[in-house]
């Protein structure tokens, strides 16, 4: 009882952590979800966090208390000169402004003041540093014969003078690490071009492990590809079915496999067999050490940081086509109506058929003859698997899941310098196993939640009042509809994305809706996913790179066998899962980022198509359309008049009239790039308004 109180308490606190600093009683109950019987235990848990000076009420409006509230955490540094502290206790990431940063830098542990910023939003001030990173990364520099060190995450930081002997081998521009203290040369890494220094560069600088635990390896080679009756003993032998994996090109780590049969009575029976690591990954083992650390596997373009040692992950635990492997099964027997009747759960034993490409299953369905001859034996079973995906995409999006059908970039090297950035576009084959990993996720998660057993969930919590509003005015200016109030719909968002569909501003609403949303995140509490209109998720598919989805297997195997699970507290770790996540995720969009910001570089001067995605104090925030990444055409630059007006949907310059809304495609110059703050400037050209388009 205390622990759930706790828990209680602690969501109580992490509200105010979330943008909106006043609440009422009735908001705050609607915002942590609860039933109107629950209303008498959350006055009671405010009243406790009263006392302890936490939080005071007036008027009927609760508030953190004046007294500086604080909160511990890892400082995260961003170039623009504000950060983030993400909290030990868990919850949201804290804002520090560029002014309250104090001198912390990337990967410090730092204490932070909560308090209400100027715009109302709570925000922080670092009270101090309580554990420094012990090196800083950054360029080398000369200036007048004289070496320097300019800090990589905060180049205000200002430039750090080195000893002259440490140079002599050092070229302007290098990445080098220094010890914080001496500001003596740790370790240079290179020129930040080479493809194999910045993988590396990134990796120090969020602090991702590469290099595996003796104990973890030693296990791994210790692990016989044989699988004797001890392994086999309990399972289903699913070897004869038809058992497909669809992944892409490059993937190595197949998690899942997958089958479907056409029922006597209709339905259908969709097999999702996912390999079974935690046969092989032991509670108190090494390699469970080694996964826990790690939480999740790291992609980047030319090179993937396992969660678990290659050994397991690429080889014993992969899902190569015609070896047999050992699996967990989910068999869902599906009707005409897109429902699961019924659900089973197997420790199984299977053997895939062929080890398809995303590429080649699309090519099928599009009607290739190569490819259609070359997979003649499984024509009828994946145009089955089409029919199902499509049967469920549309039960879904009926139901009100969002589906952001966004491009993302894609890097095309050639003799191993970047030389395009293409868009990488999912086709209908990934929704096809998308699909099926979804519903797969979702009958697992409704098994722990109908026998009220313990788990982790996926989750993902509604947006708030304040960011729904700041998204209907958004519509409101671009001609597009959103109901007002705090219980927006998820599928009220997915009509608003339906009706931007085809315009000019589909791009905007979809930005723009992604923003209002908050994160999903993993939590020993069901709380439903907004996003996938579900109200039971978890994550179950994935288990050679994902750690929930390890842990997960191992409570659902107890709870087959009647066994009791036994795990540590599944709150902290669904903190830790969540917090591993996000890291892997900063790491791999900043490495992307890195690589076109110095890819631009070379078109400084060269005319560019951008989007208006926003407009803020310094200008219109624009992406570069083939690039996806965002640039500034301050207002000074905004030629044709002097005295621009700002309204819902745009701009209205004073003395002429011109309009510039969101959604509007500009012809713009690039004229500077850096890379290290992540600065686009741009400037409309020079017969912009006589030629807009």
């Amino acid at each position: 009882m205390k622990e759930k109180r706790l828990r209680v308490e602690k969501k109580i606190l992490q509200l105010f952590n979330q943008g909106k600093t006043k609440w009422n009683l009735k908001t705050m109950a609607r915002e942590l979800g609860l039933r109107s019987f629950e209303i008498k235990s959350l006055r009671r848990n405010l009243k406790k966090l009263q006392k302890q000076g936490l939080v005071e009420r007036h008027k009927g409006v609760y508030r953190l208390a004046p007294a500086p509230y604080v909160i511990r955490g890892e400082f995260l540094a961003t170039p623009s000169g504000y950060g983030f502290v993400r909290p030990e206790a868990g919850g949201p990431d804290i804002f520090i402004p560029p002014r309250s940063v104090g001198g912390a830098m990337q990967g410090d542990v730092v204490e932070v003041w909560l308090q209400e910023g100027r715009d109302g939003r709570l925000e922080g001030k670092v009270r101090r540093v309580v554990k420094a990173k012990p090196t800083l990364l950054g360029f080398y520099a000369e200036r007048h014969g004289q070496p320097f060190f300019l800090p990589m995450d905060d180049p205000s930081y200002g430039e750090i003078p080195l000893e002259r002997g440490q140079a002599k081998s050092l070229e302007e521009g290098m990445v080098i690490e220094i010890d914080r203290r001496t500001n003596r040369l740790v370790s240079v890494f290179g020129r930040p071009d080479d493809p194999l220094v910045d993988t590396q560069v990134i990796i120090k600088r969020h602090g991702l492990l590469t290099a595996y635990s003796p104990e973890a390896l030693q296990e791994a080679e210790a692990l016989s590809p044989r699988l004797n009756q001890e392994a086999r003993r309990g399972r289903k032998d699913f070897r004869r079915w038809k058992i497909v994996t669809i992944d892409g090109e490059k993937a190595q780590d197949f998690d899942d496999a997958v089958s479907l049969q056409k029922l006597a009575n209709g339905n259908y029976l969709l097999g999702v067999h996912i390999a079974d690591v935690s046969y092989y990954v032991q509670p108190g083992s090494g390699l469970e050490a080694e996964a826990l650390r790690r939480g999740t596997s790291v992609y980047f373009p030319d090179l993937t940081l396992h969660m678990l040692p290659e050994r397991l992950a690429t080889d014993l635990c992969s899902l190569r086509p015609k070896v047999t492997r050992l699996t967990f099964s989910a068999l869902l027997e599906i009707n005409q109506k897109g429902e699961i009747v019924r659900a089973e759960f197997h420790p199984s034993l299977i053997k895939t058929v062929e080890r398809l490409t995303y590429t080649s299953v699309y090519k099928i369905f599009q009607g290739d003859k190569q490819e259609r001859e070359r997979y003649a034996y499984l024509i009828d079973d994946l145009m089955l698997m089409r029919e199902l995906a499509a049967w469920l995409r549309e039960k879904r999006e009926q139901a009100g899941s969002l589906n952001f059908d966004l491009l993302e970039p894609e890097l095309i090297y050639r003799e191993g310098k970047l030389a395009e950035v293409a868009a990488f576009e999912q086709n209908e084959a990934h929704h096809l196993i998308e699909e099926f990993m979804v519903l797969a996720n979702e009958a697992v998660a409704t098994y722990f939640s109908e026998r009220g057993l313990p788990s982790i969930y996926r989750v993902h919590p509604p947006p708030s009042a304040s960011d729904l509003e700041e998204l209907r005015q958004k519509a409101l200016a671009l001609g597009l509809y959103l109901p007002r109030g705090e219980q927006v719909r998820p599928v009220d968002l997915q009509r608003l994305l339906q009706a931007a569909a085809g315009r000019p501003e589909e791009k905007i609403i979809n930005v723009h809706v992604l923003r209002s949303l908050r994160l999903a995140v993993y939590s020993e509490e069901n709380i439903g996913h907004y996003g996938l209109a579900k109200t039971n998720y978890t994550h179950f598919t994935s288990p050679i790179r994902r750690y929930p989805d390890l842990v997960v297997h191992r409570l659902l195997k107890a709870a087959l066998a009647g066994e009791e699970a036994l795990v540590d507290d599944l709150a902290q770790l669904a903190w830790h899962c969540s917090t591993c996540e996000r890291k892997a995720e900063a790491a791999e969009r900043d490495l992307i980022e890195w690589r076109i910001f110095r890819f631009l570089q070379t078109k400084r001067g060269e005319e560019f198509s951008g989007l208006v995605v926003d407009i803020n104090r310094a200008g219109l925030v624009v992406e570069l359309e083939d690039y996806f990444v965002q640039g500034i055409v301050a207002f000074s630059d905004l030629s044709g008049d002097h005295d621009w007006r700002r309204t819902p949907g745009g701009l209205v310059g004073k003395r002429s009239g011109r309009k510039i809304r969101l959604g509007d495609r500009l012809r713009l110059i690039l004229v500077s790039v850096d890379p290290i703050l992540r600065r686009l400037n741009l400037v409309l050209p020079s017969d912009f308004w006589g030629k807009k388009k």
